[in-house]
């Protein structure tokens, strides 16, 4: 067998792939019994595959635009109404990005700093959103990411940005998560910087199988048990208790643009969680069911997350969204796949004054109807 560095960076993914198939399936992690190991897992899958999409084939000088989650790639808190996209970037370069809004109620961008190889980003560096530049009437936008200093559609790049996450929402009846018909168009183009890319050379592939390895690494053990360690502000360890939403401050991967507020539900087989809320005034808000990997339930197929658009709303404008196993009878019904436990994650973009702290009570389902 020849001793190549690319096959070495091969054994070493394996290798971290078994370790993390123990420990992320395992007890460590509060795994008992095959249902539960099926869907530590399936969760599993879902970011190794989001590795090998993102990371493995990944250069800030041809930069090219990938999903981060689909309707069967799910991980990271993903989305029912968005679409979401990233690719690397280096402060050492100047880009051109395009894009058209598509009826979207709400796009930006959003640096990631730190973590690079794969590895979790640090921190949110910045985030520039429709508001920050300029659309035309047909939707078509231009911005310039790095560089030299723009008056308009600029945002500058630190040393420290690694990636550009991308966000798209619609408060539509349907799920563009599920079902992709929008399409935001996105290009990127590196500015002052000719010829292609290198070829593929055995450093470069297993420079990739190592950002695959490190990404798989970071999103599943090296995020330690869940609730153990300090928990964002906006995290209940109280079952079917929600904090007040507040924005995520620079946290990773989140969206400085929004306030969340997220519970566990806990319930019995003949038991629903009602929750009575008020959409703030704000750019667009909804709330999704996940698994305890935060992963969204199955959108595609069943209604398991609500927007203001989808939502029935009373007459002063309060509404009641039902948590339960099977249809209770009642508008607002969101679908727990039969699930017992699992986590409920409330997002309000650009919000106008106070939100309401969704408050929850658990009833008998039959009650409802």
């Amino acid at each position: 067998m020849d001793e190549s560095e690319s096959r070495a960076a091969f054994v070493d993914l394996l290798a971290t792939l078994g370790e993390v198939s123990d420990r992320y399936a395992g007890g460590e992690w509060g795994i008992a019994g095959p249902e539960d190991t099926a869907g530590a897992l399936r969760a599993l899958a879902h970011i190794v595959e989001g590795g090998f999409v993102g990371h493995f084939e990944g250069d800030a000088r041809a930069p090219v635009w990938r999903p981060i989650v689909t309707s069967t790639r799910k991980s990271l808190g993903d989305n029912a109404d968005a679409l979401y996209y990233d690719t690397p970037v280096s402060g050492e370069y100047a880009y051109r990005v395009t894009g058209n809004l598509d009826g979207a109620v709400y796009t930006s961008f959003t640096i990631e700093e730190g973590g690079g190889e794969g590895n979790f980003p640090d921190r949110t560096g910045g985030v520039f959103n429709d508001s920050n530049f300029d659309v035309d009437a047909a939707g078509n936008y231009e911005i310039f990411l790095g560089g030299d200093a723009r008056e308009r559609n600029w945002m500058p790049l630190t040393a420290s940005a690694m990636r550009i996450t991308t966000r798209h929402y619609w408060e539509e009846l349907w799920r563009p998560g599920a079902m992709p018909v929008r399409d935001p168009l996105l290009t990127i183009e590196v500015l002052g910087v000719d010829g292609p890319p290198p070829a593929p050379t055995d450093a470069s592939v297993a420079a990739g199988l190592r950002r695959v390895a490190n990404y798989v690494r970071s999103r599943t053990v090296g995020m330690g048990p869940p609730m153990t360690g300090d928990q964002p502000a906006f995290v209940s360890r109280e079952p079917n208790v929600f904090p007040p939403p507040v924005p995520p401050a620079d946290h990773a991967l989140a969206a400085i643009d929004a306030s969340y507020s997220m519970a566990p539900y806990v319930l019995g087989p003949d038991e629903a969680l009602v929750m009575t809320a008020r959409w703030p005034e704000c750019r667009c808000a909804n709330v999704n069911l996940w698994n305890r990997h935060m992963q969204t339930y199955d959108y595609a197929h069943r209604g398991v997350a609500l927007n203001r658009a989808q939502t029935v709303a009373e007459a002063d404008g309060t509404f009641r969204a039902v948590i339960a196993h099977r249809d209770p009878g009642v508008p607002n019904w969101l679908d727990t796949e039969g699930r017992a436990f699992g986590l409920v994650f409330w997002r309000f973009f650009l919000p106008e004054g106070p939100i309401e702290t969704p408050r929850a009570e658990v009833v008998a389902v039959d009650s409802l109807s």
